[in-house]
């Protein structure tokens, strides 16, 4: 099929996150720059070196019967959620189930499901193990429930690139609007892996933080003294149209998906390579997919997960990014992973969200947590409140990378003044 030059429109919106159970009530909290780190349940974690995370709470049976939920993992319930929320908040596009497609990340599937049934083997034996464990846990499951959910029959997919995930999601749902295997798509990410094998695990690679007795102050990205990441839960979504789609059927488009460009390091399954120069290359094509330069960029959301290697080699790379450009036509950066924590591979989908939600109210979302910027750093980072953005600035840049090397990053611009 012929590719198409068409803009991709942003129709909808949905989330789930440790900041709330719904969009609205998420970007409430980003703006007020609350966080959503706490102290996790002793009783389970005690033991463990971190004991902090960002869980979510939220009810399921607003859109299943309490025995299907029990059939899933939280991953697959969370995702169901942030996706039914951003098909009604699309106006439910009428196209064919066969013209619809769902791309849903996820980066390690369902670990809880794991957990808890190794569990039951080891102390109740194997004729307890649930029949549906494998349903639950594999990681194209979410994708697969919100396939169910929405009725599509236009292809599921479930791309699985760690952290960087949800972010792949909706590359490859760019990607079917313009060649034209589809005419709506649902893209997002989902992780719930707040567990103790996943905080042992991640523990064990020194990855986390174990600042535990403050947790709103835990999540540090950019700040010198950072000593890794905080685990957090959660689900994203977005409905993707072409916007002459959206526009025929008398629906606004929320904003535009303009560009995007992936790359991968090639240098270690864990450690970012130094210098961030790949990562650049990914930043690069997706501004050239844009046609866009550095100077037209309000903000950029910085993948920034609080790990010292992570957020210096992304501070070197943004720096070479935007060297031609004068200090006070530097863009703003913003990092939200201080107040959401990392939601692993549904961090690119939900910081998707937040940039559309940016670009749409005009103002670069805050972070915390940062006293100390590394030197590194030469952009300036919003820090406790929101800050304006001009009004000959319409794009955004989302930076997403993930564990073997995986980056990707997305530019989004405004929607048009009515």
């Amino acid at each position: 099929m012929p590719q198409s030059s068409e803009r991709i429109a942003v129709t909808g919106l949905g989330a789930v996150s440790p900041l709330g159970p719904d969009l609205v009530s998420t970007w409430r909290a980003i703006l007020s720059c609350s966080s959503g780190i706490v102290a996790l349940d002793p009783a389970w974690c005690a033991d463990l070196g971190t004991r902090i995370g960002g869980r979510c709470n939220f009810d399921v049976t607003q859109v299943m019967e309490s025995f299907e939920a029990r059939r899933l993992d939280i991953n697959s319930q969370m995702a169901t959620l942030a996706s039914l929320e951003a098909w009604d908040h699309a106006g439910r596009p009428d196209v064919s189930p066969d013209r619809t497609s769902v791309v849903f990340g996820c980066g390690m599937g369902g670990l809880g499901t794991l957990e808890r049934q190794w569990n039951v083997l080891q102390t109740r034996g194997p004729e307890r193990v649930h029949p549906l464990t494998v349903p639950m846990l594999m990681p194209n499951a979410p994708a697969a429930q919100v396939g169910f959910a929405l009725g599509v029959t236009g292809g599921v997919h479930a791309p699985t690139a760690a952290c960087a995930s949800g972010a792949e999601a909706i590359v490859w749902g760019m990607d079917l609007l313009r060649l034209g295997r589809a005419d709506a798509v649902l893209v997002g990410g989902v992780e719930a892996a707040v567990n103790r094998l996943a905080l042992v695990a991640f523990g064990a690679m020194r990855a986390l933080s174990q600042s535990n007795t403050n947790p709103e102050e835990a999540s540090r990205p950019f700040d010198r003294g950072r000593d890794g990441f905080v685990l957090a839960e959660g689900a994203a979504a977005l409905v993707l149209e072409r916007e002459s789609d959206s526009r025929a059927r008398g629906h606004e488009p929320l904003g535009y998906l303009v560009g995007a460009g992936s790359s991968s390091d090639s240098h270690h399954v864990a450690v970012p390579e130094p210098e961030g120069r790949q990562a650049e290359r990914a930043m690069a094509i997706a501004m050239a997919d844009a046609g866009i330069n550095p100077n037209q960029l309000a903000f950029i959301n910085a993948h920034a997960t609080g790990t010292a290697l992570g957020d210096l080699a992304e501070a070197r790379a943004l720096g070479r990014l935007c060297s031609n450009l004068p200090d006070h036509h530097l863009p703003w950066v913003t990092a939200p992973k201080a107040l959401l924590g990392h939601l692993l591979g549904a961090a690119g989908a939900m910081e998707s969200v937040l940039t559309v939600l940016a670009l749409r109210d005009g103002v670069v979302p805050p972070g915390r947590n940062c006293n100390d910027p590394d030197a590194a750093l030469r952009l300036p980072l919003v820090l406790e409140r929101p800050q304006p953005i001009e009004a000959n600035l319409r794009h955004a840049l989302n930076n997403c990378f993930g564990f073997g090397g995986h980056n990707v990053a997305l530019v989004f611009e405004a929607p048009r003044c009515s």
